[in-house]
């Protein structure tokens, strides 16, 4: 017979002080500078910042489920000789460093043929890091804003 009462008591002494931190009835704003942002399955600031990078690439392959962009090939005009392919793959919904990862094929042009060369790693940290720095500006951006 006491149980009910003590647990109504519990209950009221919980939760009465939490009642006092309420704003008269406003719901709390929801944070849309969270580092995870994900109306396209994964973190649209690292998409948008994918997609701002790679602007001067024509775009083969878009998924914005899978986190996929692939570029075609593209030949810098001040040398023609040589190509550009790259694949960025977005692997988390959070803003993290490792949420992004870059890959790129090179080829040359060899007596009218393209051959494949190496990638410098230096060239997909760049790519790499370029994408993780206009993230942050995206999220500093909508904190702001």
């Amino acid at each position: 017979m006491f149980r009910p009462l003590r647990t109504a008591t519990l209950i009221a002494v919980t939760l009465l002080p939490l009642a006092a931190c309420s704003r008269g009835g406003e719901r709390p704003r929801a944070d849309l500078a969270a580092s995870r942002v994900t109306t396209i399955g994964v973190n649209a600031y690292l998409w948008r910042a994918t997609l701002d990078t790679l602007s001067f690439m024509p775009l083969l392959q878009t998924d914005s489920n899978g986190g996929v962009i692939v570029t075609d090939w593209y030949a810098n005009p001040q040398n023609p000789g040589e190509r550009l392919k790259v694949t960025v793959s977005i692997l988390d919904q959070d803003l993290r460093a490792d949420a992004v990862r870059v890959a790129a094929l090179r080829q040359v042009n060899q007596g009218g043929q393209w051959v494949a060369a190496p990638v410098q790693a230096a060239t997909v940290q760049k790519l790499e890091d370029i994408i993780l720095t206009r993230a942050r500006d995206l999220r500093r951006a909508a904190v702001a804003g």
